[in-house]
């Protein structure tokens, strides 16, 4: 899928982009698959470090699930002004479709100052949900 979901907060630009992972899914047990692809970029003039990381993951049933941790895959990235980082997660669900969004709690090294950016709502989408026409 080539649309990105974008959003910038105090200099730091997100985005994101999704993709349905058929292989590993098994739509017939109620189980999708897709993987994001988020790229973080330090337009501003602050270095900053991410610290942790809280997502909200809405399956097409509305379920919502809160999901915090350190950092993201394993590392709490620091990007100087101009540097970017990017990594690729994962999420199941057993809906075929859902949205996620959420929120990096960033810190400023050389202040010791927390802020938190936004990252931006995505689509879940799988060839196998319902379409509906109202």
């Amino acid at each position: 899928m080539d649309h990105a979901y974008i959003a910038t907060t105090r200099g730091i630009r997100v985005s994101v982009k999704t993709f349905f992972l058929p292989d590993q899914s098994k739509p017939a047990e109620a189980k999708f698959f897709w993987a994001y692809q988020v790229k973080i970029e330090n337009q501003g003039g602050d270095t900053v470090q991410l610290m942790r990381r809280t997502w909200r993951i809405t399956d097409g049933r509305g379920r919502t699930q809160e999901v915090r941790g350190d950092g993201v895959v394993g590392k709490q990235p620091v990007l100087g002004p101009g540097k970017a980082f990017e990594y690729t997660s994962g999420t199941p669900l057993d809906t075929p479709s859902g949205i996620m969004h959420g929120i990096y709690h960033m810190v400023v090294p050389d202040t010791g100052e927390a802020f938190d950016v936004g990252i931006p709502a995505f689509s879940l989408d799988s060839p196998h949900q319902e379409i509906r026409v109202h």
